[in-house]
């Protein structure tokens, strides 16, 4: 190619005599010839030295490549110029600008000709062999038909070893109606996304918009769940930024980007400064809420972050996750069960807690139910004992883990853990110290969850199982609930209940249906009926509480209410020292503690 390119030149040059009227050997002809052989020189050595268009830096008649010859060919133009100016003033021969104008524009326009016939001979082989040996590629319809949609046509177009063909485009810009990108139409707006696929045979929809609006892609993930369509999309840019894009970074897209939920922003000054240099004690640190905050709560360096939990598996894997070892010999790993007063006040005593999140608990509504006493002795007794001991050691502030069911509950799971909001206002309200709750909604992804199940029922064949075609949630994220749990700690005031906005509550059984398109498989989905204490729709907060947003926009306070404080049942117990489950005799607790006051039933089974 560099010499080829020198020889553009002085074709050019002869080219541009010939049309001007120049016999091959006039003087004039031979010092253009002479001016357009040093522009050549100089044009090989540009191309070699500071372009590096020689050195294949890039792609055939791509567009940075036509940019890097037209600047090296322009530079050689202006050397050309020069040479000729300073021959015409020293022979006094005229300087003839509009020949040595044709002579570059001809030189390159040879030149770029050349690049972009090898570009089609090449992309054309690539076609032919992509034909030749791709027979299973399943077609797809890619929305959007930027730089990013264009790189995965180019990706999956002449990528043999790709599992998908491009078969069409669907973008909302007028400006890109009818356009073709490597042979792919654009055939529609995203409105039209659903009778593209139809009419183009397609399956499979690929997310090619790097900042797709939420509520857009909740609209095209409904629609193509309805129509048996699998939605995918691409790993975020950021982790394209030092690399080209590959067939890997199409992934199945993430639940939890098509729920509409908008991303909390956390202040990480605020949440800095009550966890470094503190020891913080996280109790339930093995389930899927502890083992998440204990992550985030170790990038904050605290003095020592103690991780409690009765699951010793549970806390060798969170130790693997966080420290890279799971030897399990440290102290700050606690096998210890919340219901253990004498246990859990021997780790009080020997780490001395500053802060406490307090996640252990019992979730499964209909377990719960058919066993309530499991439910009360932990998600009452235990928290209970948790938050007894946090005063009694001076911790000055705590975070109770709650959940929506415990608004306006009518099962044992919402009864017992709005017991658990119960004492933790009535505590703070008595000492004045950070003591809050935080609810939350359904947790995507988390152990046991609905999402967790229904991936599990569809690797397994089906059926998913749902209990009514009605009834539905709200959602969301593990890194949302945990930065919730963490801003509590830093702006919730003594006693408050905290509850982030999630948007809309979503239908189980859309969820259920874009579990299915995006497996690709045929999943039946059956109703089983509502179980025993469950509700149709959950409530955020209860109809006797009252919420407001001082803070943050997307955090509820609430405030159980003074009456709900003034019942007197569970303080006659434990002031006689009876425990309201068994009627045993029990050693009272510290006078602090006998002053809460809390409406709990005479038993467990009164929580049914």
């Amino acid at each position: 190619m560099p010499v080829v390119d020198t020889l553009f030149w002085l074709l050019a040059a002869f080219v541009a005599c010939r049309l001007h009227g120049d016999a091959f050997t006039s003087p004039a002809a031979l010092t253009l010839l002479a001016c357009a052989a040093v522009a050549g020189i100089v044009s090989l050595c540009l191309g070699y030295l500071w372009l590096l268009t020689y050195r294949r830096r890039y792609p055939a008649g791509s567009f940075e490549e036509a940019t890097a010859v037209a600047a090296q060919f322009g530079v050689s133009a202006l050397v050309m110029l020069v040479v000729a100016a300073g021959w015409a003033a020293a022979t006094g021969t005229p300087l003839r600008t509009l020949t040595l104008s044709a002579t570059f524009a001809l030189a390159l326009l040879a030149a770029l000709t050349v690049r972009f016939a090898a570009r089609l001979v090449t992309t054309y082989q690539a076609s032919q062999y992509y034909q030749r040996v791709a027979r299973d590629q399943a077609p797809i319809v890619v929305v959007g038909a930027g730089r990013v949609g264009e790189q995965i046509i180019h990706l999956t177009k002449f990528d043999a070893a790709s599992p998908f063909t491009p078969v069409g485009l669907v973008d909302d810009d007028p400006a890109k109606r009818n356009l073709r990108i490597l042979g792919v139409p654009v055939s529609g707006t995203v409105d039209d996304l659903i009778d593209v696929c139809t009419e183009l045979s397609a399956a499979t929809v690929v997310i090619a918009v790097a900042d797709f609006p939420a509520e857009r892609l909740k609209q095209v993930t409904t629609g193509c769940a309805e129509h048996g369509i699998r939605v995918m999309t691409i790993v975020p840019v950021r982790q394209l930024t030092n690399r080209a894009l590959q067939i890997s970074d199409i992934r199945e897209i993430d639940l939890a980007e098509v729920l509409g939920r908008r991303e909390i922003h956390t202040d990480v000054s605020q949440i800095a400064g009550y966890l470094s240099g503190r020891t913080v004690l996280v109790t339930g640190a093995g389930g899927s809420i502890g083992s998440e905050l204990a992550r985030q709560i170790h990038g904050f360096g605290p003095k020592e972050l103690v991780m409690l939990d009765r699951d010793e598996s549970a806390l060798h894997s969170v130790q693997l996750d966080i420290y890279g070892k799971g030897l399990l010999d440290t102290r700050d790993m606690v096998l210890c069960d919340i219901r253990d007063r004498d246990a859990l006040e021997a780790v009080f005593a020997e780490h001395r807690p500053e802060v406490v999140f307090h996640a252990a608990a019992l979730k499964h509504l209909p377990m719960l139910e058919m066993y309530p006493e499991e439910g009360w002795k932990t998600n009452v007794l235990g928290s209970r004992n948790v938050i007894d001991l946090a005063l009694r050691y001076d911790v000055q502030t705590l975070v109770n883990i709650s959940t929506d069911k415990a608004a306006d509950p009518t099962s044992v799971l919402g009864r017992t853990k709005l017991l658990a909001e119960r004492m933790t206002t009535a505590t703070a309200l008595e000492c004045g110290r950070r003591f809050v709750s935080v609810r939350f909604g359904n947790v995507l992804g988390s152990r046991g969850s609905m999402l967790w199940t229904f991936k599990r029922q569809i690797e397994e064949g089906g059926p998913i199982t749902v209990t009514h075609p009605d009834v539905e949630r709200f959602f969301m994220t593990i890194p949302e609930a945990c930065q919730l749990v963490l801003q509590a700690g830093s702006f919730g005031r003594p006693g408050d209940t905290m509850v982030l906005d999630m948007g809309e509550p979503v239908k189980i059984v859309d969820v259920a249906r874009r579990l299915v398109a995006q497996s690709g498989k045929d999943i039946p989905i059956e109703f089983t009926g509502l179980r025993p204490g469950e509700k149709l729709s959950e409530d955020l907060v209860g109809h006797s509480e009252h919420g407001e947003r001082p803070f943050h926009p997307l955090v509820s306070h609430v405030r159980v209410q003074e009456e709900a404080l003034q019942a007197v049942e569970e303080l006659h117990a434990w002031a006689v020292g009876e425990d309201p489950l068994e009627g045993k005799a029990q050693t009272p607790p510290d006078d602090a503690a006998v002053r809460l006051s809390l409406p709990v039933p005479d038993s467990a089974e009164a929580l049914r």
